[in-house]
């Protein structure tokens, strides 16, 4: 099987190509912006003619495209979530090769959820932020183009390679230079929000299975487990062997042995500390409090996968416990 896979250098594009290259049925080739790709082709500027006359060349059977902004301002995350799909889907309709679209969207695309609920395909997309629509965005351009298609909504990806600018990547640094310092005290903030954690390798083999099967439409891969950020903070703490106290800055009780505490400055520290940055935070005149999710997805989201399941045969098979050892072990060789 011919595979063409976009975005290889990327965080889950990485565990995508390891887990193909596995596989001695497949014949992986690699497109991308970087020098180190089989081919050398950017998405956003690149016109769909152009990538038609590629796939007419190599004649995959699969496209599974793992490329993405996850950061920057409305422009940008449109221009490489939408656009770049967009001649992605207009270059396969072009070309002759019939090959099969698996494409990586994300959980933002739903936007927030029912504290208490597990959110299904079907339900009503409502994204909280410009990253979440850009992703919706494209969903709906793989959905409508008539393609043999798949859509893999990954809610919060975790485990080895993590993004430092990610929650987990971000507590893990904090962590890490803790210890390093000798700190006794650590102060975090926006801890308060449960997502959905999943390993990217558990998301490495959705995508191999979703580019084996004929499933089409949109399908969700998570954990099916909401977890709330400062529990994991908590195992992250053991699996380091911090003993230090976790002092939480947005006043919100900790169970365990985690000591609290509140201080005015909780609002712009969740937004610096604990979440991603998001483009609001650049401009002085936003409310802080208006973009205290920058994900877009509120205090909580949790997925149902019961589709993943029935349709895939995938189930999550590594816990966060796992991952956030890993996480702390790439955090720990920089001490």
């Amino acid at each position: 099987m011919r595979v063409l896979l976009i975005g290889a250098n990327g965080y889950i594009g990485r565990f995508v190509a390891d887990r193909l290259l596995a596989d001695p049925a497949v014949q992986l080739t690699a497109l991308g912006r970087g020098d180190d790709a089989d081919v050398r082709f950017d998405l956003a500027t690149g016109s769909p003619g152009a990538l038609t006359r590629f796939l007419d060349a190599v004649h995959p059977g699969v496209v599974i495209n793992c490329a993405g902004a996850t950061r920057g301002g409305a422009r940008e995350l449109t221009r490489h979530n939408t656009v770049a799909v967009a001649t992605i889907c207009e270059a396969l309709r072009r070309s002759g090769c019939g090959a099969r679209l698996v494409q990586i969207g994300c959980g933002s695309e739903y936007g927030p959820s029912q504290p208490g609920s597990s959110t299904a395909e079907d339900a009503v997309p409502r994204p909280g932020g410009p990253y979440g629509v850009s992703k919706l965005a494209a969903t709906e351009l793989v959905l409508g183009s008539g393609l043999d298609a798949v859509v893999l909504r990954v809610f919060s990806p975790v485990g080895p390679g993590t993004p430092a600018g990610s929650p987990l990547g971000r507590l893990a640094e904090a962590m890490r230079r803790a210890m390093q310092s000798g700190d006794g005290e650590l102060k975090l903030g926006g801890l308060g929000a449960q997502r959905d954690f999943i390993d990217v390798r558990d998301v490495a083999r959705a995508v191999h299975a979703a580019s084996l099967s004929a499933a089409q439409g949109v399908i969700n891969i998570g954990s099916g487990r909401a977890v709330r950020l400062r529990d994991a903070a908590g195992i992250l703490a053991r699996v380091a062997g911090y003993g230090g106290a976790l002092n939480e800055l947005d006043g919100l009780p900790h169970p365990g042995p985690v000591h609290t505490t509140h201080t005015p400055h909780a609002t712009h520290l969740r937004a610096t500390i604990g979440h991603p940055r998001a483009e609001a935070d650049h401009h002085p005149a936003a409310s802080p409090a208006a973009f205290p999710y920058p994900d877009g997805c509120g205090t909580w989201q949790q997925a149902d996968v019961r589709t993943a399941r029935d349709r895939l045969g995938w189930r999550p098979r590594i816990n966060l416990e796992e991952s956030l050892a890993d996480i702390w072990m790439e955090a720990a060789c920089r001490i």
